[in-house]
């Protein structure tokens, strides 16, 4: 199959290109020239004094000893770094991000907000702001019954007997809707009444508008470093009085300046939140110049790490495979060429331990002896071999009475030399045609395990630990993007390859009937 056939160059590139992580993602420079020296720090380790003669021997940072004037001053001093300066676990520095000279003014709605005091009848004995849930002014409320407009339901009724009762009663809230003036919907609230000395006369309704339910004009108006207007979705923008404009773009250029605080303004008898905002750098950061795939959560740099993330991965799969294999053609063979009560001790065994639940005895495993690549790696090797453990104790069942064994037997030969030899190569069927498939779900356990958080002990650069980042920065679809997209292009032509093996093995397409 040529889809096989390329696919399995793909994945040997991408995996080679991975093993040479650092002579494409790194933070350690590849070559120094310093004072007529060479130096080749990404193959070994060349203390801070050596570049500052401060007497340090520490783990010096590169990028800031190339901003140094021994560097800066002298042509001669130069330092060479990877085509990707930045290292799976280097934490960018955010005064490196250019961020652009633009103000945001945010308009938010306030809801509205009225109160009304009610005596025993329902009467309304006081009222604040009531224009618009009423559509009256107060005065003229005074002395009306509430349910007029607004309908009180049995359970309100019931909160403001216990209340008018002088008994405790907690918080309250309801959402009511009237037809009058207009229709209209509101939470009513009854705030935590306390048993006083005497009893209420009256009760303290509130009328909060329903929030997303007003209707109201929101949005934002983006300015340049200029203050002029680049885009703007607040439709009362063009409607403002110039002065309310040029203090508003006052605002914005004190923001340009520093830190602002929010304010408070009212525009058509409605009451916004303003808030500027000013392009900051926070983790995780959009991808951008320098960072073609953004940054994490901890500022370090998506592209290396998902580079670093494949090598972690591949290996992790070859090793696992490799043992997981070894272990299942061990233990089938040993029960298929014996049989037998070897053969029932065996298949009970396999029986019992491949109840034992996997992941349980994995966070045991973590919390005793600490998370690490190779506890990992045996963990989950102890468990992996039982699916290929029965293809090749089938094929050891099917081989044993065949004539060339018969004749090996006869010959004196030893039971291992005939296991090896003569039955073995003749059972690699299983074992070649399952292992792309197993690869590609030992790829895809792995990045599940560290997405739950019981995989590689961080900060080990993994696939799943970005995906476990894009579930908590939701907004952040870099996060989502390039880990999910290079697991399926990995897992997608690890099937392909399987695919090809599988039919390469396949003697239907070949067999003829005379």
């Amino acid at each position: 199959m040529r889809r096989a056939w390329w696919s399995l160059w793909i994945l040997i590139a991408l995996y080679s290109v991975s093993l040479g992580s650092e002579l494409l993602c790194n933070n350690t420079p590849l070559l120094v020239r310093f004072e007529g020296r060479v130096y080749f720090p990404i193959l070994r380790f060349h203390p801070e004094d050596t570049f500052l003669k401060n007497g340090r021997h520490t783990r010096p940072d590169y990028k800031k000893i190339a901003q140094t004037p021994a560097f800066i001053s002298n042509p001669q001093n130069i330092m060479i770094f990877p085509p990707i300066p930045f290292g799976p676990f280097e934490t960018t520095d955010p005064s490196s991000i250019k961020l652009p000279d633009a103000v945001s003014l945010h308009f938010k709605p306030e809801p509205r907000v009225t109160t009304v005091n009610l005596s025993r009848d329902g009467i309304i004995m006081k009222a604040v702001d009531t224009d618009y849930f009423f559509g009256a002014p107060p005065e003229s409320l005074v002395g009306q019954s509430f349910s007029k407009t607004w309908p009180l339901p049995p359970p309100l009724r019931d909160a403001l007997d216990s209340r008018l009762k002088n008994e405790a009663a907690p918080t309250f809230s309801l959402v009511v809707s009237s037809s009058q003036p207009v229709p209209r919907e509101a939470e009513l609230c009854l705030s935590e009444f306390v048993p006083r000395s005497t009893p209420p006369s009256t009760v303290r309704i509130t009328l909060r508008e329903r929030k997303g339910l007003s209707g109201a004009a929101q949005g934002k108006v983006a300015l340049n470093d200029r203050l002029e207007v680049v885009s703007s979705t607040f439709p009362l923008w063009n409607s403002l009085s110039l002065e309310t404009r040029s203090s508003l773009i006052a605002l914005a250029q004190a923001r340009l300046a520093g830190q602002t605080e929010d304010r408070s303004l009212t525009l058509n008898n409605r009451t916004y939140t303003l808030t500027a905002t000013r392009s900051e750098v926070s983790w995780p950061y959009k991808p951008g110049s320098g960072h073609w795939m953004g940054t994490d959560s901890a500022g370090r740099d998506v592209l290396a790490r998902v580079l670093y993330g494949l090598r972690t991965s591949m290996t992790f799969g070859f090793l696992l495979v490799a043992m997981a294999m070894a272990l299942g053609t061990l233990l089938g063979a040993l029960q298929g060429y014996f049989g037998k009560n070897v053969d029932i001790i065996g298949q009970r065994f396999t029986e019992i331990w491949s109840a034992v639940p996997f992941l349980y005895v994995m966070i045991l495993l973590g919390a005793v002896y600490g998370r690490s690549f190779l506890m990992l790696l045996l963990c989950y090797a102890l468990f992996n071999w039982i699916g290929i453990s029965y293809y090749i104790r089938a094929e050891f069942l099917r081989l044993r009475h065949l004539p060339f064994v018969e004749s090996a037997r006869s010959l004196g030969l030893p039971h291992r030399t005939i296991i090896v030899r003569h039955i073995l190569p003749n059972a690699l069927v299983p074992l070649i045609t399952f292992f792309p498939f197993y690869l590609v779900g030992a790829i895809g356990s792995l990045a599940a395990l560290d997405y739950l958080g019981f995989g590689l002990p961080p900060p080990t650069p993994s696939w799943g630990e970005l995906l476990a980042q894009a579930q908590q920065f939701r907004w952040a679809w870099w996060l989502i993007l390039y880990p999910a997209l290079a697991l399926f292009v990995v897992m997608l032509l690890g099937v392909f390859v399987g695919e090809g093996i599988r039919n390469a093995y396949d003697p239907r397409p070949r067999t003829k009937f005379e």
